[in-house]
């Protein structure tokens, strides 16, 4: 494989050749003194990535960032603003300009720039289109279910097509919580496969040791143990993690639950399906338009988010068109009251599926996995 390049425009020399030191081993460097060096070399060079002061004077980073953009060379290329500057102003106006992060210069930033470019540089619409499916199940508010309903919905996925693998990867922070719905209390977790080296990750150490669980249909790759290891989590590895199991598995659910970050938003953006969970009370859904205002902002496709209205807790709260009407989107499906059904499966360990297969839930789970299978099949296709 080419090594890939980075582009570092800096006029503090003592900065930039600091940043170069710590890159050298993993990409080829260039360097740049000033803005117009930085687009001479971007468009002779073709760098993957670009890392930009944008406090360098000859060209104001609005300028670099519109001609790097709308040269078909450059085009596709992230930009990662790098600065001493903390102004708030300047961090709008460059991610306003099309910079993926923005990192201030600190003790912390050398570690922040490498996990970004790890992150920047695994995930592409090529990458993400390879493999199985990957579904998000996401939320704007804690307690809404999302762990409970994204188990299962694989379950039902998985006994809807038997001929197809399923996995599921707990991505809650900071403490895993898919393992204690589905009884798993093994060694193999998110941190654990995360500090493994990484020619040991393949798609046949997934097939062959990633644990099954019987009564649930899927194989479960769990979250962190307890909140401390969450701390150790080599994040870098997250995209490989992922892009490795969609390899392995026709279908990859992710619980992120609320655990919305700079983590989670790459797999959201790349995601062939996000079901956005929603409760009945009037927080959850003022949260969920604004993190539906903030996914927009970030470009995610709206025709891929698939809304589900969780009733199963409770029956106060909003009704079906109350929600619709602040969100402004349709709601999907609908999981009707379950009273201590729902608890009462979990707790157990079992699919509710399993433990009331006539109740109406149980359809409606079945209903759910069938069209978020339709759905993302469809939206892989086009």
């Amino acid at each position: 494989m080419p090594e890939k390049k980075i582009l570092i425009v800096d006029a503090d020399v003592a900065s930039r050749n600091f940043i170069a030191r710590t890159l050298h081993d993993k990409y080829e460097v260039i360097q740049a003194g000033s803005g117009k060096e930085g687009l001479i070399y971007a468009w002779r060079d073709r760098p993957n990535i670009a890392v930009i002061d944008p406090t360098i004077t000859d060209l104001s980073v609005e300028e670099i960032a519109k001609k790097l953009k709308q040269d078909v060379r450059t085009a596709n290329m992230p930009l990662i603003a790098l600065s001493s500057d903390s102004n708030p102003a300047r961090i709008k106006a460059c991610l306003d300009a099309g910079f993926s992060e923005y990192i201030i210069k600190s003790s912390q930033a050398v570690s922040s720039l490498s996990e970004t470019i790890n992150r920047l540089l695994g995930i592409t619409t090529a990458t993400a289109r390879q493999g199985g499916l990957l579904m998000l199940m996401l939320s704007a508010k804690g307690g809404v279910g999302t762990s409970s309903l994204s188990a299962n919905i694989a379950m039902n996925i998985a006994q809807s097509q038997p001929e197809a693998r399923v996995a599921v990867l707990d991505m809650v922070l900071p403490i895993g919580s898919v393992a204690p719905i589905v009884g798993y209390d093994g060694l193999h977790n998110i941190v654990a496969i995360a500090d493994m080296p990484a020619a040991d990750i393949t798609p046949d150490f997934f097939r062959d040791q990633l644990p099954a669980m019987k009564d649930w249909k899927f194989h479960l790759l769990a979250g962190c143990p307890d909140p401390e290891s969450s701390n150790h989590l080599n994040v870098s590895r997250i995209w490989d993690i992922v892009a490795t199991l969609k390899m392995s598995y026709d279908y990859v659910l992710v619980d992120i639950g609320r655990s919305l970050s700079k983590i989670s938003l790459p797999l959201i953006q790349h995601a062939d399906l996000v079901t956005l969970v929603v409760s009945t009370d009037l927080s959850a859904v003022t949260l969920t338009k604004t993190l539906l205002e903030y996914l927009k902002s970030k470009n995610v496709n709206p025709n891929s988010i698939f809304t589900v209205l969780n009733r199963a807790v409770g029956l106060e709260g909003l009704s079906k068109v109350d929600v619709e009407k602040i969100l402004g989107i349709d709601i999907k499906f609908t999981i009707p009251f379950l009273g201590s059904n729902f608890t009462f499966a979990n707790n157990n360990h079992l699919p509710f599926s399993l433990k009331f297969p006539t109740d109406t839930a149980a359809f409606v789970f079945k209903d759910i996995a069938r069209e978020m299978s339709v759905l993302a099949r469809k939206l892989r296709a086009q």
